[in-house]
């Protein structure tokens, strides 16, 4: 069993009258993760929504009924939860039961999806997200060496749990994921009309992968208005498929101001998007699956960390730009990513000037643990 991250944190908050939610894309491990949490506890009630049944148990009760189906269980699991109609309702009646139990919620997008659960449930919840596996808890897994030498497979192949179980048949488990599990809330919501249109949006992201995003180029590109774009990235991001990072700015003169790069938060599966999985001496794109990596890596480790540093890209109209800006506490480090640890790289003169007190650091194989 691969040690999560966040599960002592999830443990601790055990029995303190909230309800747990744990959110994350499909196939990242909620469900193993819950096991792990509750294989000890007695008098434990699992209800996965993909079932019909379980749904049905859990759409459009009344308190009573709610609390007559959790009986004398001190725990109740309540696993991709977003299927559930009214589901927000549903967590606030258990929730104002006051019930001597314990609620884990888990969804398989942001449940914002539905509309519902934040509007309804606000106050009576902590939340959790659970990405891909993080090299962290691989390294601490195996041992620091190890990880290492996976460095390069995890570039191309990602960090999904059943990947990193079954490196011999990835291609095969990469492509049947991202082609069937990725989108599976998404299609079942009533805003998504063309999913042939959802198809093609993210495979052009996949393709733009380190660099800056244009919404007005999307749009024109697939025949489709801007705003249905910016629609269909929101949902993806909600779906933990993607994820933004905003221009950094303090509107100086040449600074770019509302740039948007986008970013994977697994490397295999933007890799299936685009059916390639060559070898990084192959490949010409090292450097942008190096920076997502690394991007997303970082996304990981404050989450878990509970490190609320903001996260963006830095550029001038001049072309000068930095990969990684991370501002916490009024406190900024600029982060350059270079896989080939002999080029060099320095904090550029415009940014240094106006931003004096930056530290700069150059993350490539040599150093790259310690920034994750």
């Amino acid at each position: 069993m691969i040690n999560r991250e966040i599960s002592n944190q999830i443990m601790n908050d055990f029995n303190k009258g909230k309800v747990i939610v744990i959110l994350g894309a499909r196939q990242v491990g909620k469900t193993t993760l819950l096991n792990n949490l509750v294989k000890d506890q007695d008098h434990l009630l699992m209800l996965n929504c993909d079932n019909y049944d379980d749904r049905v148990d859990l759409e459009n009760k009344t308190s009573t009924e709610l609390k007559n189906l959790i009986g004398n269980n001190k725990i109740v699991i309540i696993d991709e939860a977003q299927r559930v109609k009214n589901i927000g309702l549903t967590i606030k009646i258990i929730a104002d039961l006051k019930l001597p139990i314990q609620v884990l919620v888990t969804g398989s997008s942001s449940l914002e999806i539905a509309s519902e659960i934040y509007e309804t449930a606000t106050g009576r919840l902590y939340e959790y997200h659970l990405f891909p596996l993080s090299i962290k808890e691989l390294s601490e897994f195996h041992t620091l060496r190890e990880e290492k030498r996976m460095l390069e497979s995890r570039m191309v192949y990602g960090l999904y749990p059943e990947i990193v179980n079954n490196y011999s048949d990835a291609k095969r488990l990469l492509t049947n994921l991202a082609n069937n599990y990725l989108y599976k809330d998404l299609f079942e919501f009533k805003g998504i009309k063309k999913p042939e249109i959802l198809h093609k949006l993210i495979r052009a992201l996949a393709l733009q992968l380190g660099n800056e995003v244009s919404y007005n180029e999307l749009a024109q590109t697939l025949g489709i208005d801007k705003i249905t774009v910016e629609n269909y990235i929101n949902l993806l991001e909600k779906c933990f498929v993607i994820f933004r990072l905003s221009s950094y700015s303090r509107n100086l003169r040449n600074e770019i101001r509302k740039g948007k790069k986008i970013y994977f938060y697994d490397n295999g599966i933007r890799n299936a998007l685009i059916s390639n999985f060559a070898p990084l001496e192959l490949r010409n794109d090292t450097g942008a699956l190096w920076e997502n990596l690394m991007i997303s890596e970082r996304v990981k480790h404050n989450a878990y960390n509970r490190n609320y540093a903001q996260l963006f890209f830095w550029r001038t109209q001049q072309q000068q730009e930095i990969d990684l800006i991370e501002e916490q506490d009024g406190i900024i480090t600029a982060y350059e990513f270079k896989w080939n640890e002999r080029k060099r790289a320095a904090l550029p003169p415009f940014f240094q000037k106006n931003y004096p007190n930056t530290e700069f650091k150059i993350i490539n194989r040599d150093n790259y643990m310690e920034f994750l």
